[in-house]
Parts: C-alpha cells; structure tokens; sequence
C-alpha cells in the first residue's frame, strides 16, 4: 500500500441510489484525494444514469481481464458488464440487481484478499434483493463474513468520535435477550477494543457498554440480563486487559458529554445504538465491519428507493466512507 491506497467501491443496488450518489461522488475531489478509487459494478447502468440525471460521467472505464494500477485523481471503473441500463433506477427489490450488486462484492472481496486493493467501501443494496438473487443474508456485514471465512466479526457505526458497536445486528427485538450470552457480549467487547487499536490508532482504548433493559435492570427487577450477561462480561474483559466499564442505562449513555468520556459504545442490539447515531448524523455516518481480515466500511443509509432518479441523493455518507477506509489503511500499515 502507497501513499494513495487503492479502494474498491461496490456500485450496490442499481435499482436505488447507488449510481446517482456514485456518479456525484466521482466530481469531487474528496473521492480521489486520500486514494485511488475503483469502482466495482457496471458501465452499462452508469452510463444510463448519467443520461437520465443529467450529471457527467467523469470516470475511466476498465476491463476486468486488463485492468491496470490507477493513476492518482481519477476515479475508474471496474466494468462487470453484468447488468443492462434497462434496470436503473426501478424502486424496487429485483433478482437481477440483487445479483448484479452481489458480484460486485464477491468481485470487491476478492480483490482484497489477493492485496490487489487495500480496502473496501460499499454502496448501499436491498437485503430483499440480494435473497431474491439467492444469496441468503441479512447484508454486506454476514455476506462479508462468509466470504472470508470470519466468524469473529460485529458492526461498527461512525460518527466522528462517536463509535457504536452492535452485539446483535439484523433480529427481531423478541429474540435479543435469547441472543445475549457472557461470552458473546465479551467477544465483542474484545473486538472493539482490539480493532479501535488496530485501525483508528487508539493506544489504550476505553469502551462503555450499554444495558439492555431500563436503569440497568434496577438490580434484576426490570430484568436479569445485566446481572446474568452484561457485567460479568464486562468483569472478565477487564481481567484480560481491557478498560471496560457498564453497563450504563442507554437512555443516558449517548449524551454528549457522557459519550465522549469513551473511544466506543457496545449496545445490545440494532436500534438501541443506529436511532442515537442516526439523529445526529444521518447519511453522514460511516458503517465499518470489524474483524474481516480486510478493511470494509459502508454508507450509513439504504438504497433510498423513494427518491431514485429524482437527483436529491447525497453521497455524503459514501464520501466519508471511502476517506474513512482510507485512514483505517493508513492505521493498519502503521
């Protein structure tokens, strides 16, 4: 890895915004500034959204059999020829975009485990989609995962300095307290810790980890899960180094004063820490996946099927992924 790291960008679901927030990212100098881009997907739907957006296509079209190291400053991309025009834009869960959007990541995955690229940043595609392709997976984060063969994985939201990790991802809430067990809650205790370390360059990294029930459980009368679960947890991560404390009531915890006190929050399912980061910073956040033997980060927002083809999409929150990725190489290398 050079001084400009190599990112592949998956173009996601052709039926949502991928390609528009794709399209306005690649006219601004953020995309190229920190790295190299790649952009993994199809020529065919790019230029088809371009024409109907009005918006330039600035970028260099590759063959997959030829493609060469990139030049600094210009975004290229990587052209699987797997998808028509015919499917821009079409609002709503498809087979052949679910598809077309999972070979972008199998493309992607396998690039960076070869060192060919040295990170990943995905657009956003549809989980309906991608199993209707036949790729039975709740999202990037489990696909990823078994992809590279990871079993020791969690996902991470960014905001900033504010950092939320998940225990459990995509479940229906009936089914968190089933899932919550000593050991998994402290495998991802570890993990944060470890990947703060390792790809934000935290030395001493100090995680505060969420209850699951109103004030803390109350001592077991709203609940026995902090007392069964969640502190013991948090006593035996702290016997093996880490600087964990908790479990702290989540409806104080994502103060602002309160949260800056921590490098990272674990919490114990999906809402309980996406409504706190999404409020603050919704499609400006970046989502990464911790514990792949490669870097992938992601936009905070989905496929946005309401407003496809209309030109309001903001490729923010793909901008700060792709620069996130960036400096997380950076972290890595060092």
């Amino acid at each position: 890895m050079g001084k400009f790291p190599i990112i592949a960008i998956t173009s996601g679901d052709a039926g949502g915004i991928g390609p528009e927030i794709l399209l306005k990212a690649s006219v601004r100098e953020e995309l190229t500034e920190s790295c190299r881009p790649l952009i993994i997907g199809s020529w065919k739907v790019l230029e088809e959204a371009a024409c109907r957006l009005g918006l330039p296509l600035k970028m260099r079209r590759a063959r997959v059999e030829d493609w060469q190291p990139l030049p600094q400053g210009v975004a290229t991309v990587l052209d699987l020829d797997n998808l028509g025009p015919e499917w821009v834009f079409r609002g709503q869960p498809c087979p052949e975009t679910g598809r077309a959007a999972a070979e972008c990541i199998l493309k992607a995955v396998d690039l960076a485990l070869a060192g060919e690229v040295d990170a990943i940043a995905t657009a956003p595609l549809n989980k309906e989609g991608l199993n209707l392709a036949g790729y039975a997976y709740p999202g990037h984060t489990e696909l990823l995962a078994k992809l590279t063969q990871t079993t020791d994985y969690a996902m991470m939201m960014v905001d900033g300095e504010l950092r939320v990790v998940l225990v459990t991802t995509h479940l229906p809430l009936r089914e968190v307290s089933a899932a919550l067990s000593r050991e998994k809650i402290l495998r991802i205790v570890r993990l944060a810790s470890r990947s703060l370390s390792a790809l934000f360059g935290v030395a001493r990294p100090r995680i505060a980890v969420a209850a699951l029930n109103p004030h803390a459980g109350e001592g077991g009368l709203f609940g026995r899960e902090e007392l069964d679960h969640i502190t013991p947890a948090i006593e035996e991560a702290c016997s093996l180094g880490v600087e964990a404390s908790g479990p702290y009531p989540a409806d104080t915890l994502f103060h602002p004063q309160r949260s800056r006190e921590f490098h990272a929050i674990v919490v114990m399912y999906h809402d309980q820490g996406l409504i706190p980061i999404k409020m603050a910073a919704f499609g400006d956040a970046v989502n990464v996946t911790l514990g792949l033997p490669i870097i992938r980060t992601s936009v905070d927002h989905g496929t946005a099927y309401d407003i496809v083809g209309r030109g309001i999409a903001n490729p923010a929150s793909l901008l700060k992924a792709v620069r996130l990725a960036a400096k997380m190489t950076l972290h890595r290398a060092g």
